[in-house]
Order: structure tokens, then sequence, then C-alpha cells
């Protein structure tokens, strides 16, 4: 199974922009729905954004849809969430994430727990918004 190295979190203020990376080891990338999940101090972890296999398919939570956008590229083992005119509530710790099914990035979370039956995870990186 792949790998997953997370990196591009930081201290952003209000209305800035980050671009997060989720760089993945071995030849399997391809085969993997990528997406990121993010978890605020004593909340559950939530879905963000994911997206499908060839990148055509992407799902957006309601609280980052028009602001967040997901890509990825198979070619680099690399997906990226661009995320623009943050706010205070967007700080968290963020992490990404790699499913062979595509559920997620179709549908979105089949409940509040989805990210209990993830396996594979990014190493987590911390975005912090500042009013």
């Amino acid at each position: 199974q792949v790998q997953l190295v997370e990196s591009g979190g930081g201290l952003v203020q209000a209305g800035g922009s980050l671009r997060l990376s989720c760089a993945a080891s071995g030849r399997t990338f391809r085969h993997y729905a990528i997406g990121w999940f993010r978890q605020a101090p004593g909340k559950e972890r939530d879905l963000v954004a994911a997206i499908g296999l060839s990148g055509l398919r992407t799902y957006y939570s309601d609280f980052v849809k028009g602001r967040f956008t997901i890509s990825r590229d198979n070619a680099e083992n690399t997906a990226w969430l661009q995320m623009n005119s943050l706010k205070p509530e967007d700080t968290a710790v963020y992490y990404c994430y790699a499913d062979l099914a595509e559920t997620m990035a179709t549908t979105g979370p089949p409940d509040m727990l989805a990210y209990r039956n993830v396996k594979v995870w990014g190493q987590g990186t911390l975005v912090t918004v500042s009013s």
C-alpha cells in the first residue's frame, strides 16, 4: 500500500491562502482515492475534500465548498489541497488519506465517523488561521 507524506501547513491570517501537499510512495498511487480530513481540538475528524482515482470526481464538504480545491497528478504521485479565503474556524490538523474505494470522493462521508474506516493516513499538518 502507499505511504503518505504531507507538507504545507502553517500560520496564516484570515483571508489568506495555503496549499497542502500529499506525496505518496509506491507505484499504486493511481489506484487510490485521496482526500483530507481535519481535526480541531476536542472535535471529531471531519472530511474536508476527496478526489477520485482519475481526478474527475471530487467531493467538498459544505464548510469549504467554493474556497478549497483538491487536485492530483498521478504521474507525480501527489495530491494538493489549495485553501483560499481561510477563516479562523479552518484551524485544525489536516490529515491526508488514501482509500481504495472512491465512495467518499463520489458521495461524501457515509457517516460522521467515516474516518474510522480509513487505513492509510499521512502524518498530519497543522493549519492555524489567525483573526
